[in-house]
């Protein structure tokens, strides 16, 4: 059993360098400067390794798990099949609303940033599900999944229960904050009996005989400012794959933007 793997050390010289030069001008043009968690996140989150990144509360941890995502589905292929891209979980429903609110500033203003430069960019939709969401919001949901969904760990089991599920096959980044206040409940049992069903979902569609290989492994990005020690959380995070007859734990890459003691 092999345990995560940690970043512990210096972040890439350039932590946008994975982004378009839209998202570039953007965030030089509303920030002054990368925060840690920003600067250590990136470079984990946008070589496409399951992350888990912690970070105290106000040092930008939301967007360092969005950032990448973001500038992939403004600038990326579009997709050949409508559905959610980025799954965002929290704990917490008002949580969810501010991230929702929070999430329009970038996607607004890097489009406006792309037109101005004269690049192409992909308007991206954004929905929430909770217990408040009225049933005809839930249908609409349903029938026109956005590419970035926020919800809670009962809405999801719900979804994945119902024929909402279909939306959820082509899941490519799950984001889930607040992760210490699962890890130890019972909630967080049910939420990775949930990612095990999404999983087995996304890899259904696969050809006869591929046992889901084909199918491109989900990113698993774990947001939280208390918990410790890391590498429990990031098993919970990870999960466990299939390996012939035995399960053994996904790779998850640790990331501790906290800033070091006086």
């Amino acid at each position: 059993m092999s345990p995560p793997r940690a970043i512990l050390g210096s972040p890439m010289s350039s932590p946008l360098a994975f982004a378009n030069r839209a998202t570039r001008a953007w965030f030089e043009a509303s920030f002054e400067a990368p925060t840690l968690a920003q600067k250590k996140g990136w470079p984990a989150i946008a070589s496409g390794a399951s992350t888990l990144l912690l970070a105290p509360t106000g040092s930008g941890k939301t967007l360092s798990a969005f950032l990448v995502a973001i500038d992939r589905l403004c600038f990326g292929p579009p997709p050949t099949k409508s559905g959610v891209r980025v799954l965002y979980v929290t704990p917490l429903k008002a949580l969810g609303v501010d991230v929702e609110r929070n999430l329009r500033a970038p996607l607004a203003g890097i489009r406006a940033t792309a037109q101005r430069l004269g690049i192409s960019c992909r308007d991206v939709s954004v929905g929430v599900r909770s217990g408040d969401t009225p049933a005809a919001e839930r249908e609409r949901l349903r029938r026109e999944p956005p590419e970035i969904l926020i919800t809670t760990p009962e809405s999801l089991y719900l979804m994945l229960a119902s024929r909402a599920s279909e939306g959820l096959r082509t899941v490519e980044t799950l984001i889930v904050d607040e992760i210490h206040n699962l890890v130890p409940t019972k909630r967080g049992v049910h939420l990775a009996l949930s990612l095990e069903r999404l999983e087995a979902i996304r890899t259904s569609d696969a050809p006869s005989g591929s046992s889901g290989s084909s199918v491109t492994p989900m990113q698993r990005i774990g947001l939280s400012a208390t918990q410790r020690p890391l590498d429990e959380v990031a098993r919970f995070l990870g999960g466990l794959r299939p390996e012939g007859e035995i399960f053994v734990p996904r790779d998850v890459t640790l990331v501790d933007a906290k800033a070091p003691k006086a």
